[in-house]
């Protein structure tokens, strides 16, 4: 009796141990179809059809929230690529060709205090946005905004305490304003709350440059 007890208690463990083995192959090295939510929203437009894409726009440097300073070029890229597939009407001015035209133009300390003064009123300088202007041949000039940005990930699946699947997760809030150097106004604004989730068996978090790209798409595609 008391062998029967202990061989049922090892076929027990051994199939416990073949589950195991056998659910770790079945997710190794799986990743299944991201889950996507967003909720774009359109605050402002004052654009009528066509005026943007007859004036131009000029992106540019992106503000951002503490910690994610290094990606500002980043997202300007990013943006611009989404912009240039949604809408290839536009005629764009890129954030490189912007600082370039500054640097030609001696605008170097203007475009600074642009910022500085942006940054402590939310107001860009009428006078510096027309000189802008005039820099990169655009009339409307857009403002990035990187407001929100975390990432993680929490665990779905594991035996023995080994996590086998898990939920990789970025949250993004991206905001956009377009200016007219003409007026001085704010004639466009969007935001969009992304998440992004995805559940794998790998330690590959749900980038920057990802949860990025679907944010400007998002928006792009509401320019009018």
């Amino acid at each position: 009796m008391t062998l029967s007890r202990h061989t049922r208690a090892r076929s027990r463990a051994r199939g416990i141990v073949a589950l195991a083995v056998a659910a770790t192959f079945t997710f190794a090295g799986c990743t299944f179809a991201p889950q996507r939510y967003t909720n774009p929203e359109i605050r402002s437009n004052a654009l009528a059809p066509g005026e943007l894409r007859d004036g131009g726009l000029a992106i540019l440097t992106p503000s951002s929230v503490t910690g994610q300073e290094e990606d500002r070029q980043t997202l300007a890229f990013l943006f611009t690529e989404a912009l240039q597939v949604a809408r290839p009407d536009l005629r764009l001015v890129p954030l490189p060709a912007v600082l370039s035209s500054v640097n030609s133009a001696g605008l170097v300390d203007a475009y600074q205090h642009l910022f500085q003064d942006y940054r402590l009123t939310g107001v860009f300088d009428r006078e510096g946005l027309s000189r802008l202007s005039v820099a990169t041949g655009a009339r409307y000039l857009g403002q990035l905004k990187l407001a929100r940005f975390e990432q993680g990930a929490k665990s779905r699946f594991g035996l023995f305490g080994l996590s086998i699947l898990q939920t990789q997760f970025a949250h993004m809030r991206m905001f956009f304003q377009i200016w007219d150097a003409k007026t001085g106004a704010v004639v466009w604004e969007g935001i969009d709350e992304l998440t992004i989730s995805v559940e794998t068996s790998r330690e590959r978090a749900v980038t920057l440059q990802a949860a990025a790209q679907e944010a400007a798409t998002d928006l792009a595609k509401r320019l009018p």
